[in-house]
């Protein structure tokens, strides 16, 4: 397979959707360094080994589940201060609600993909600090709730 080639992690886009605007408003979200995708995360099965599976496991999936993790570094403008959109609107809205208002839409994809993977999603936010000689870490992981689905990147 000497045409193909692994993709760069830096290549991934991360998108929330700002549900208190206009609904077509995605924010990129700033200051990722490191992400990690757990595609069985809340996955549930059951087993379905009978006497006649002749001494074999059997089992049957009854739920998929997903969740997505994105690290890296609290982002400010350097002129302004103001936080970044992303990232704000994660810490400083969607983190507060609980209920059916907990979820929002979360995209994603790489920029060599032709369409974002959507996922309707809660978010729970990560731990914030660093040392004397760091800059503050930042974090998130989204949980999937229901299927995911694809939207085509526009310019």
């Amino acid at each position: 397979m000497a045409d193909t080639r692994p993709i760069d992690a830096r290549g991934w886009r991360f998108e929330v959707q700002d549900s208190t605007a206009d609904p077509d408003v995605w924010l990129p979200i700033a200051g990722i360094d490191t992400w990690s995708y757990n595609p069985s995360e809340n996955e549930e099965t059951v087993e379905t080994t009978a006497f006649d599976s002749g001494g074999q496991f059997e089992q049957d999936v009854m739920q998929r589940g997903a969740s997505l993790s994105v690290e890296g570094k609290y982002r400010v403008h350097k002129t302004t201060k103001a936080r970044d959109p992303g990232q704000a609107y994660i810490d400083d809205d969607w983190v507060e609600r609980v209920g059916f208002e907990s979820r929002n839409q979360i995209r994603y994809r790489h920029e060599t993909q032709t369409a974002w993977r959507v996922w309707e999603a809660t978010v729970s936010p990560g731990e914030q600090g660093g040392g004397n000689n760091d800059k503050t870490s930042w974090s998130a992981t989204f949980t999937r709730c229901g299927a995911a689905t694809t939207m085509a990147v526009t310019p």
